[in-house]
């Protein structure tokens, strides 16, 4: 039987059939019970997705720090133990995300990978360059103004193409329109050495100051998610990835 006939049946565990099913079962009873009083391992808990409650009841500091957790994991080599198939069924009804993230389509920096995050937790936009624009702000507003979500991340990194082509004011098609965006962040960028893109120290400078004024665009073109951060309901934050090393840096 193919698993497009029959998901149900190529979810069970491939030893101990209706048993083994009912013990699995069990199990996962048992480990949601158990997060939500708090009694399960940082580790434990977040390799299971987050209910309602438990987003709702999570603060925005507390939602920040399971982020920088899962990349401290991620680091370590000590990612948690998914069951992807597990987390699938539990969200098949509903997803309570915390955070919405975005990031750059860079393939070495997947921000649910890179932070351990499992499926349900956070919406993840993905665009080169972490280039804001009227589709992902209406995404974002959709994630923190009805889903729920009250971390919004924008997340740079090292070693960015489209910083670099922002630099070297790249001419290719639909490429030129995309890093001419970014140009400003090159303008603006305070750097003594040399500003070129073969200096690795002032690419990784221009992509802070890129996010930086990403972040600034969004509470100035979102009424939406700028009233939402007055209220002390969501917070707009930026971040680094360092793809020597894998940190995921905080930017003020």
């Amino acid at each position: 039987m193919s698993c497009e006939a029959s998901e149900a049946s190529c979810d069970l565990p491939e030893n101990g059939g209706r048993r083994g099913l009912l013990r699995q079962l069990a199990v996962a009873a048992s480990i949601g019970g158990l997060a939500g009083l708090g009694v399960l391992t940082p580790l434990d808990a977040a390799a299971v997705a987050l209910t309602r409650g438990q987003r709702d009841d999570l603060s925005i500091d507390q939602i920040l720090q399971r982020l920088l957790d899962g990349n401290e994991r991620f680091r370590m080599g000590r990612a948690a133990e998914y069951d992807y198939l597990a987390q699938k069924r539990a969200t098949v009804t509903g997803q309570y995300p915390a955070a919405i993230i975005l990031s750059c389509i860079d393939s070495r920096a997947p921000a649910e990978i890179v932070m351990d995050i499992p499926i349900g937790d956070s919406f993840n936009a993905r665009i080169a360059g972490n280039l804001i624009s009227t589709e992902v702000l209406g995404s974002m507003e959709f994630a923190c103004a009805v889903a729920g979500a009250k971390v919004v991340m924008v997340m740079g990194h090292t070693s960015c193409g489209a910083i670099k082509g922002a630099i070297d004011k790249a001419d290719l098609g639909h490429l030129t329109g995309l890093v001419d965006r970014i140009a400003p962040a090159v303008a603006e960028t305070q750097f003594l050495g040399e500003r070129t893109s073969s200096n690795q120290a002032f690419v990784d400078e221009v992509a802070k100051t890129h996010v930086r004024r990403t972040i600034a665009t969004i509470r100035e073109q979102s009424r939406v998610l700028s009233a939402l951060e007055n209220q002390g309901k969501i917070r707009v934050v930026g971040s680094m990835y360092h793809l020597s090393g894998g940190r995921v840096e905080m930017l003020s």
